[in-house]
């Protein structure tokens, strides 16, 4: 029995060739699983479940697809697709998580996050996110029409982007994984084992906590260069990363 974790693929219109990798993941992967997790980030950006662009259906489908075919698919927002709903998760046949949920992997209890909470040295965003993912604003938000949710998040992407343009290397050392941060979350949930996406710095990370007990944090990849997938079973994980098809 095999578990895949993915993240970070920022699916969207505007790379076709990221959504063929994907489809071709869940029609035929390189090894058949049982469950699937994805955490977050699964969309450059998810405005709401009223989206019935046909970029949005054929998403739709393809995990309908696989959760048909018995394989159970969970799911945790990320900062991109904070908006995914209960509609959409019924649609496709799969089960939101909260983000911070442990599981049982093999015996080994493990927490699973998108991990941008990890990255506590960027205060700015932390803030961002205590707002933007608030209840009420989500609620505000999901009432607008979804043309203004188009505009407004354009908007963002290119604040975003050109944000990122301008940060030197301490400042890009803030957009990592603090370990204090994440020490702190594994003791709390009382594992040994994280994974998470976000940080795009695909690795598998080994520490001692402060039980005596070895950690380990394992990150996912980013798909915008290849493919990036852990697979887990009884013998343990493996990070796997194949090159996308040549993007014009």
């Amino acid at each position: 029995m095999t578990t895949c974790f993915i993240a970070d693929l920022h699916l969207g219109p505007q790379r076709p060739d990221i959504t063929a990798a994907f489809l071709t993941f869940l029609e035929r992967p390189q090894r058949p699983f049982q469950k699937l997790y994805i955490l977050g980030d699964l969309f450059d950006a998810w405005l709401g479940d009223d989206d019935t662009s046909e970029f949005a259906q054929t998403i739709q489908r393809a995990l309908a697809a696989v959760s048909q075919r018995g394989v159970e698919v969970y799911f945790i927002a990320g900062n991109r697709d904070f908006m995914v709903g209960e509609r959409w998760a019924k649609a496709c046949g799969i089960t939101l998580l909260n983000d911070s949920t442990t599981i049982d992997l093999y015996g080994t209890p493990t927490l699973i996050m998108h991990g941008d909470t990890l990255c506590s040295d960027d205060l700015g965003y932390q803030r961002y996110r205590k707002i933007i993912q608030h209840p009420w604003v989500k609620g505000l938000l999901g009432s607008l029409p979804l043309r203004l949710r188009m505009a407004i998040a354009n908007k963002l992407r290119q604040q975003s982007s050109g944000q990122v343009r301008h940060h030197n290397v301490y400042s890009l050392r803030k957009l990592d994984a603090v370990h204090q941060t994440v020490v702190q979350n594994m003791q709390q949930a009382g594992v040994t084992q994280l994974i998470h996406g976000h940080t795009h710095r695909p690795a598998i990370h080994t520490f001692a906590l402060a039980s005596g007990a070895i950690g380990q944090r394992i990150v996912l990849g980013d798909w915008y260069q290849q493919s990036s997938v852990l697979y887990v079973d009884d013998t343990g994980p493996r990070l796997v990363a194949n090159p996308l098809p040549a993007h014009h």
